[in-house]
């Protein structure tokens, strides 16, 4: 399972690529996501392109992933600028047409991974069309932005009603590497990372990024973040030996957990 953490600060970049996380998120997107992400409990970054060049020397093993805007008149000399700098995957956030993946592959014309973030509903509907792209290297299924799109209280919602078993199947049949989402520690929590991980690695996901509440520990120390990074590693393995049996059972715990989660978000 390859790891994803949102970050720029090199120390905390050069603890990540010492213990083994696969790749160091940089995020260039600001247009337009305050006005969706502002009411939530979310981190806006303030990322630059100069992080890439800095960052870049001081990975040994990390790549660097490079969320850009969504398309807009800016695009062509935003991807030209992350390449310049270091970028070797790009990833394209809130599309919602066959066009605009289109537009975005043809900028990068192969010089780096070609990442699709699909988090619009209207990409959702359309899904069929835009897997018919050649160039498409990796899809990721971001959770936030599509529970919002589609006016749900619990962006884990969409992993319990089958939204996203319908997506993964589609991206399997097409041979594409995909993510979903983002997970926790291992243990605790209203909704364990355990079982979140367990039911990403049913759905055939190859990615997963560590989520804020992931990494906080790692302020205190280095080695509470290795010891959750080992965690995860040993969950997803034994979850690839589970059987389906097992498998569907976790499913449906997880189903169990969400339904009482928006039970409660309702009350409040």
């Amino acid at each position: 399972m390859e790891t994803i953490i949102i970050d720029n600060n090199i120390d905390n970049i050069k603890t990540y690529d010492s213990l083994g996380v696969s790749r160091i998120f940089i995020d260039l997107e600001v247009n337009n996501k305050k006005q969706r992400q502002g009411h939530l409990d979310t981190v806006i970054s303030e990322h630059t392109i100069k992080d890439i060049r800095q960052i870049k020397p001081i990975l040994n093993n990390a790549k660097i992933l490079v969320r850009i805007n969504p398309i807009y008149k800016g695009t062509k000399g935003e991807i030209e600028a992350a390449i310049k700098n270091g970028a070797d995957i790009l990833m394209l956030p809130m599309f919602k047409t066959k066009q605009e993946v289109e537009l975005f592959i043809q900028y990068i014309n192969k010089r780096v991974k070609a990442c699709l973030l699909l988090e619009t509903s209207q990409a959702l509907c359309r899904i069929d069309d835009i897997l018919e792209v050649k160039g498409i290297d990796e899809i990721y299924i971001g959770l936030n932005d599509l529970h919002i799109s589609m006016g749900l209280h619990f962006m884990f919602e969409l992993l319990s009603d089958g939204i996203i078993e319908y997506l993964t199947n589609k991206i399997k049949k097409q041979n594409i590497p995909f993510g979903i989402g983002g997970v926790a520690k291992m243990d605790g929590g209203l909704l364990p990372g355990n079982i979140v991980l367990k039911e990403y690695i049913r759905l055939g996901a190859s990615m997963v990024i560590l989520s804020r509440a992931f990494k906080q520990n790692l302020k205190t120390t280095s080695s509470t973040f290795e010891q959750e990074l080992r965690s995860l590693h040993c969950t997803a393995e034994k979850a690839k030996l589970m059987n389906t049996k097992a498998l569907e059972e976790n499913k449906k715990k997880l189903k169990e957990l969400v339904k009482t989660i928006i039970i409660n978000i309702k009350k409040h």
